[in-house]
């Protein structure tokens, strides 16, 4: 398979989709920051590109199989099926333990760790953009795309969407995700990479794993709706229109 530094990180996602393991352990940002370059986005991760390109090697020969290349010839339907029972539970279940977790851990540590205090607001603000969110997709665009991909299939006509084309709530689920992903990214730099202070009891460690696994799993989550899923309504909706 050839890879080029030259490639996006989306373009790589896809045609390797391990390679989105490589990027989460060194902070590359495949789901937002996916249209750049790989080398730039090496450049800003501060990793050769030479060691990158060579991780994706690996990755590419490995007989391991990843399911998530699935997606790409998947129904749509069948991708949003996914992303609500595996990604959107997942999403809403750590929402409400969390909650309790961070005041837990800021009632005891807080006064000793004031950057605690800065995490539960950034968490709660994250929480409160997440649950709309999920929501709109949910009960609108999802919704829509089954339609549209249901009539396609069986050759009848696609309905107008109150919100006209798919590529309007589209545009704000991405501007959402963008917001979600500066949010996390700053949760990660307060926490120094969610490494807990010597002081910490098993609830601050069981916190700040529970918010890197979170994080992680934002990443795969905004990735199949990014980079799959929109993209492949849009291209459909476009045929049709055609």
């Amino acid at each position: 398979m050839n890879l080029e530094a030259t490639m996006t990180v989306r373009e790589l996602a896809l045609k390797v989709p391990a390679a989105t393991r490589v990027f989460e352990k060194v902070g590359i940002d495949y789901c937002c920051g996916g249209q750049r370059s790989l080398a730039d986005a090496c450049a800003t991760a501060g990793v050769a590109v030479d060691e990158m390109m060579s991780s994706l090697e690996q990755v590419t020969t490995s007989p391991e199989k990843d399911v998530k290349s699935d997606f790409l010839t998947a129904s749509l339907t069948q991708l949003i099926e996914h992303i609500i029972e595996t990604h959107h539970a997942f999403t809403r279940t750590e929402i409400q333990r969390l909650r309790a977790l961070i005041d837990k851990v800021y009632g005891v540590h807080g006064q000793n760790h004031p950057e605690l205090e800065t995490v539960r607001s950034l968490f709660a603000t994250l929480a409160s953009e997440l649950e709309p969110h999920m929501m709109k997709e949910e009960c609108m665009l999802f919704p829509f795309i089954m339609r549209m991909e249901a009539a396609v299939s069986s050759g009848r006509p696609v309905e107008i969407p109150p919100f006209r084309t798919v590529g309007n709530p589209v545009r704000m689920m991405m501007m959402e995700h963008e917001a979600a992903g500066i949010l996390l990214k700053e949760l990660r730099a307060l926490t120094a990479d969610y490494v807990t202070p010597a002081d910490a009891c098993i609830s601050y460690q069981t916190l700040y794993q529970a918010l890197d696994a979170l994080e992680q799993d934002l990443h795969q989550h905004i990735h199949l709706e990014n980079n799959i899923l929109f993209p492949r309504a849009m291209e459909m909706e476009g045929d049709v229109n055609l």
